[in-house]
């Protein structure tokens, strides 16, 4: 997987992320033989699990995204920004990068500040779960993360359609100066999204572990057989 800065200054490579969102997940992510190039931490979702994240986190062999949803944008368990916070908090010193919403800069500001001393990337994340925005409304959330020092977006919309579709991929398309992006669909074509993405350069491509946790999100194995095409 690209370090940090390679991935500002080599944004067509792209990487896998393998989402641990379950106990199972986390069990598995440890013994797995064939690792994707970074694990994402759903804590959010792990709430109740969290002396067992502890344990097995220094057992993961690959650099580590962590991230607590927002519940506006599919976080689990209703969290507020307090728990949220302490949760990104407690567990920032095993990052490579931590996942915060743009919504949420301001109220894990803190998170923000700790990150940066502690040089763990940082990536500034969208989801829309009901529509792929306007082009005008996606370069607006791309212009917020760069003044925010983000050295990733991402950005996952509904693709139910072909218009919708398009509009994410012309919006990837754009140049986006001084910043990597992450981009998928999720829904009806959201495999073909990302599969269209990923050709295009996607920096990180997500992948669940055991079961998908929205239409359209591949498998770690599905990414791979991409990647090998792609790369013929």
């Amino acid at each position: 997987m690209p370090t940090r800065r390679s991935l500002r200054t080599r944004p067509r490579r792209f990487g896998t992320v393998g989402v641990i969102m379950t106990r199972a997940n986390l069990r598995f992510a440890v013994r797995m033989p064939a690792l994707p190039d970074l694990f994402e931490i759903r804590l959010d979702h792990l709430t109740k699990y969290l002396a067992e994240v502890e344990d097995a986190i220094v057992k993961l062999r690959a650099p580590i995204i962590i991230t607590a949803r927002h519940p506006l944008e599919g976080g689990a368990n209703k969290l507020d920004a307090r728990q949220r916070a302490a949760l990104l908090l407690r567990f920032l010193g095993h990052a490579s990068y931590v996942d915060i919403e743009l919504r949420a800069l301001h109220e894990l500001r803190s998170v923000h500040r700790q990150a940066r001393a502690k040089k763990i990337g940082l990536i500034l994340s969208f989801h829309d779960l009901k529509r792929t925005p306007s082009l005008s409304r996606l370069r607006a959330k791309a212009c917020a993360a760069i003044a925010a020092g983000a050295d990733i977006i991402k950005v996952a919309t509904r693709t139910d359609n072909h218009t919708q579709l398009q509009r994410l991929l012309d919006f990837f398309d754009e140049q986006h100066v001084d910043l990597a992006v992450s981009a998928m669909g999720i829904g009806k074509l959201g495999a073909k999204s990302r599969f269209a993405l990923m050709r295009r350069g996607s920096v990180l491509n997500y992948a669940h572990l055991g079961r998908p946790s929205f239409p359209g999100q591949p498998s770690l194995r599905a990414i791979q057989r991409w990647m090998l095409n792609v790369e013929r």
